[in-house]
């Protein structure tokens, strides 16, 4: 047996007492720096995000320099909406996780430094193993401070493998975030198209609906003039009061619905707030006589079950996870890992202080051999749920483009009926002037009149509106696609209406 002073475990009881100390204190000051109090925002900070959001919120964008026309609202909804954006943000999130993706098929390569030191050799003993007897003097074959440093190549075949299945699967996140990015850019411009019609009503009626508003004033004042003055019988100007308030009560009633069109149109192209009033919009053509349904339906079915990106993403969930089946096969296969690289130790008593290092090493999972079964089954619920989903897209799908052609259809004899009954009452209002002013009708009557006008004006502008809506949702329904493939936030906002403007022409010959 090996005793005395300088045995080992002599040494170890020594070396106890101030390696528990040193220990201890680490822990103390380890303890007491993780004990961390929630410290909430200071209102300083909060005012200064508040002042960073609203300056970022317009930043960067081409002033509204004249009237805009739609393609420019629509140009400038695609480029400035913050909906759009997150998508666009979304694409170029999933493109750059691709390109992440592809690190990771390539090999490790590792470089490694490293000093270790003590304040004493690190000697050894040799016993046998027969008397239990010390058979040589305490030697060592380390220096006290020794220095090292590899740089070593591995590549494991089976994480290749998995790494480029998961890069093929990103690049399919790619293409699923490109047809979010359609979808939600096809309903922004349908949303801008209406609120766009909305707002050019507005800018068309208001004038006319104050001046109306002016003249029911005045003729409410003259009412209680009459009432006072007592010229009639109390009934006659109570009654043309209540005509005259019922008429104000429905002029209201347009200024609320028509006051708010140009602000939802200001949000929806991400204008400022509080400069709506700066928006003047060019009236456009009405196109309710170019707005043509094609006769055949299983062209336009057909159509909607190629091009519709909800389909689409549903193709490409269903790629991914046919490809998950792969990767869970692969799971149980050994996994071979190769490794190569050049070594360097500063120890003076090793003979070679630099050697080249190369290993071959093999390792097998069993338990993924019992765990396929379960992802088998996971795998294959989940192409059924793909599958059912798909399904129950197609029916819907289908349906939305019956109902789009029924709505326009709808809209366009709408349209014609309201065309006739503004260009109606339109005649009835100048023969009831004519009649005024020649002292053969009351002016109750010319006022009730071009109240009827305004209103006229009002519901054809309206029909019109649901019609172009309409005709939006038909090309969204068909998965018509509007929106540029190059778009780019650099691209300037005339050229990109000019372009839009040539995709909608375009997409009306299509549907023919």
């Amino acid at each position: 047996m090996v005793n005395g002073p300088n045995s080992p475990s002599a040494r170890s009881r020594g070396m106890t007492g101030p390696t528990l100390a040193v220990l201890t204190t680490l822990a103390v000051i380890g303890l007491s720096s993780c004990a961390i109090k929630p410290i909430p925002l200071t209102t300083d900070e909060v005012q200064s995000r508040v002042q960073e959001d609203r300056a970022v919120l317009t930043k960067d964008q081409e002033p509204v320099s004249g009237p805009m026309d739609l393609y420019e609202a629509m140009a400038r909804a695609l480029k400035y909406n913050l909906d759009a954006r997150v998508e666009l943000m979304h694409k170029m999130l999933a493109q750059t996780q691709l390109d992440l993706s592809h690190y990771a098929m390539l090999p490790r390569l590792a470089a490694n430094a490293g000093f270790d030191g003590r304040n004493n050799f690190s000697g050894g003993f040799a016993r046998s193993l027969i008397t239990g007897n010390q058979v040589l003097e305490p030697f060592t074959s380390s220096e006290k401070n020794v220095f090292s440093a590899d740089l070593s190549l591995s590549w494991n075949v089976l994480d290749f493998g998995m790494s480029y299945i998961r890069a093929k699967q990103a690049a399919d996140d790619v293409l699923i975030a490109e047809e979010e990015r359609r979808r939600v850019a096809n309903r922004v411009m349908q949303d801008v198209r209406a609120a766009y019609w909305r707002a050019v009503s507005a800018e068309r009626i208001l004038p006319s609906l104050k001046m109306v508003d002016e003249w029911v004033k005045s003729a409410l004042e003259k009412a209680q003039a009459v009432q006072d003055e007592k010229l009639t019988t109390p009934l006659v100007p109570l009654q043309y009061k209540l005509d005259l308030l019922n008429t104000q009560r429905y002029i209201q009633q347009l200024f609320r619905e028509l006051s708010t069109a140009k602000l939802q149109l200001a949000a929806l192209i991400n204008l400022p707030p509080g400069r709506e009033h700066e928006l003047v919009l060019m009236v456009p053509e009405r196109e309710s006589r170019t707005l043509n349904l094609p006769p055949d339906m299983t062209v336009l079915e057909d159509r909607a079950l190629e091009a519709r990106p909800e389909l689409r993403m549903i193709d490409y969930r269903r790629r991914i996870n046919a490809r998950e089946t792969k990767a869970a096969i692969l799971e149980m296969l050994p996994s071979l890992n190769l490794q190569a690289g050049e070594n360097y130790n500063s120890n003076s008593f090793l003979f070679n202080n630099n050697w080249a290092a190369y290993a071959a090493r093999a390792s097998w999972n069993l338990l993924n051999i019992f765990r396929y079964p379960a992802r088998a089954k996971t795998i294959e619920a989940q192409e059924k749920v793909l599958y059912t989903q798909n399904l129950a897209l197609t029916i819907a799908i289908m349906s939305q483009v019956h109902v789009s052609v029924a709505q326009v259809a709808q809209a366009k004899k709408e349209t014609l009926t309201a065309r006739l009954y503004h260009d109606t009452q339109s005649q009835i209002t100048e023969q009831t002037r004519l009649a005024w002013r020649s002292a053969r009708l009351s002016e109750q009557t010319v006022l009730r009149e071009r109240v009827n006008q305004v209103a006229a004006q009002l519901r054809y502008d309206a029909v019109e509106s649901e019609l172009q809506t309409a005709w939006a949702l038909l090309l969204a329904a068909v998965g018509q696609d509007v929106l540029p493939n190059d778009l780019t936030q650099e691209q300037s906002v005339s050229d990109l209406a000019l372009e839009l403007r040539t995709r909608w022409a375009k997409s009306k010959e299509l549907l023919k």
